[in-house]
């Protein structure tokens, strides 16, 4: 048999948290070892979650308290599940004792603390770590993340947005400027928590714009795709809150660096656009590229670690259209985090994931 990862789950009560249980309890080459919550500590993992309580791994596992040296004796990968500024308390001293951390927060995925406390709205906790950190966009930092220390999941809207954008300017096929992003999200992206603005009776038959016009998460878009540029990118980006529990089907509106054009001038840059996405991810595990008439939609991708895309050429107003789908909970987040985790560890990719 071969050595199996042990594993650790900080935060493991939320919805990030119990998606990477789900993950990590089927995961061929990894053993939960540990998961933490100080609501739930000293109950059995199936108390709390009981459609765990049959399983097999999960017997007599309990939730415990957060401790970096218990945990560091525990585990080998430490995964935080936890809020922005919470997160960053648990990774150096992790770090420091020789884990290897994957943060699904957003305390890592900027470079610059100027930048996180101008959209979070307080000091970078761990500033030393920032350079340290790599963004864990699989499809795009593979190579990075295999020699990672502290991996930085990325958040769902992100994942939805930059995955269809970033092979497209990379290439030089769109501009730079007039980028607008249109999502629509399930209600568990806000996280299990008790608000108002959640509460089924308030989001029930009803969608809402929100985070307008600075969404926090806008910061790592624009820094991601600035990057790929090699120019500073401004998006326009305005999130919805829908009434479904999962998912995130995303908008893009592009502005083609060649006019489109009509007949064979739209054909060949049509082409292009194909040829482009084919070969950043025709054989990606987890990029579904669509044709024909299909679009994405999030029912196709609940539950899984996929993202759907698909692109329209508008020859009325030259502007190219590109669409996303992704579960917001699993390939915009826990499954994400596993993905990166199974390139960190030299797993097959997909082990563990669908």
């Amino acid at each position: 048999m071969t050595h199996q990862t042990k594993v650790a789950i900080v935060g493991a009560s939320g919805y990030s948290g119990e998606e990477l249980v789900r993950l990590l309890l089927q995961h061929p080459h990894a053993e939960l070892a540990a998961v933490t919550s100080r609501q739930h500590a000293g109950k059995e993992l199936g108390q709390v979650f009981r459609k765990f309580a049959n399983h097999p791994r999960s017997q007599g596992l309990r939730f415990s308290e957060p401790k970096p040296e218990l945990l560091a004796k525990a585990a080998e990968v430490v995964f935080l599940a936890l809020p922005h500024g919470v997160a960053a308390e648990f990774a150096a001293p992790l770090i420091g004792l020789g884990c290897q951390v994957i943060d699904l927060s957003a305390d890592f995925r900027l470079k610059s603390a100027a930048v996180y406390k101008e959209f979070y709205g307080q000091d970078h906790p761990a500033p030393e770590l920032l350079e340290r950190a790599v963004y864990g966009l699989p499809e795009a930092h593979r190579d990075e993340i295999e020699e990672a220390s502290l991996i930085a999941s990325p958040g769902c809207y992100p994942t939805s947005i930059l995955l269809p954008v970033l092979p497209l300017l990379k290439a030089g096929l769109v501009k730079s400027g007039g980028i607008i992003a249109d999502s629509l999200s399930g209600v568990s992206g806000a996280g299990r928590k008790v608000e108002l603005d959640y509460l089924f009776g308030e989001c029930h038959e009803s969608a809402r714009a929100y985070g307008i016009p600075k969404h926090r998460h806008l910061s790592e878009i624009e820094e991601q795709l600035s990057l790929a540029a090699g120019e500073p990118v401004v998006v326009q980006f305005t999130p919805h809150l829908i009434p479904i529990h999962r998912g995130i089907l995303t908008t893009l509106y592009l502005e083609p660096a060649r006019p489109a054009g009509q007949g064979k001038e739209m054909a060949a840059l049509g082409e292009e656009i194909e040829g482009c996405f084919q070969a950043a991810y025709g054989a990606e595990p987890f990029v579904r590229l669509l044709d024909g008439k299909t679009l994405p939609d999030t029912k196709s991708v609940a539950g899984s670690n996929v993202i759907e895309i698909a692109w329209r050429l508008d020859g009325r107003t030259g502007r190219l259209i590109v669409l996303s789908a992704i579960d917001n909970i699993t390939k915009g987040a826990s499954g994400q985090a596993v993905q990166s985790m199974n390139i960190l560890r030299g797993f097959p990719e997909t082990a563990g994931l669908c």
